[in-house]
């Protein structure tokens, strides 16, 4: 499989289990002095290799380049272990970090993974200048971040790292919204 083949599986798995609508979300894969980033206004369940776009690591994003190429390319300049970045938009990960304030998972295997998310604020208006920088700066220390209101950014050695990130994060934030509803366990209680 070709690492173009590999991101459009993971594109559709996040369409498949809930962490995207069908044309929602970005995902792309360093390749040597660039990137292949899915096209703006991607559906998943339609996509395919030959539409993806390469991007330059550095300068102006090719034409039909995802909104957030710049985004991509920001954190890929910021680390050259990073071979991957996904964008998700997980319904849980985005309700339990409306609030604005960082996501601290209370779940063991959350905990284990990413005892904090950062979670940035960014006005919707500011959102296409200031992200670049902003999430890359949060991901060259945090394996995942959340832009509040709009969904997280995870970064890996691989697409598949970037996706188990972005998933345990929805099954963190998933498992504290049913803990809160049942009133059985406190938001911010830490296991270990």
């Amino acid at each position: 499989m070709t690492p173009q083949e590999d991101l459009i599986r993971h594109y559709q798995w996040l369409r498949r289990y809930g962490l995207n609508d069908s044309h929602s979300g970005n995902l792309s894969v360093r390749d040597g002095g660039g990137f292949w980033v899915t096209p703006t206004g991607a559906c998943a369940d339609l996509l395919e290799a030959d539409a993806l776009v390469h991007c330059p690591m550095d300068g102006k994003p090719a034409p039909g380049a995802s909104l957030d190429a710049p985004l991509h390319a920001a954190v890929y300049r910021a680390c050259a272990d990073f071979q991957a970045v996904i964008h998700s938009h997980g319904p849980y990960t985005l309700a339990m970090t409306f609030a604005g304030t960082d996501f601290h998972p209370s779940d063991f295997e959350g905990q284990y993974y990413f005892p904090r998310v950062p979670v940035l604020n960014i006005a919707y208006g500011d959102y296409v200048e200031e992200s670049p920088e902003r999430v890359a700066a949060a991901l060259r220390e945090y394996p995942i971040v959340v832009v509040r209101g709009h969904g997280a950014y995870a970064r890996g050695e691989s697409i598949n790292q970037a996706y188990k990130w972005t998933c345990s994060l929805e099954l963190s934030a998933r498992i504290a919204w049913l803990a809160q509803q049942t009133g059985r366990h406190p938001p911010g209680e830490k296991l270990l």
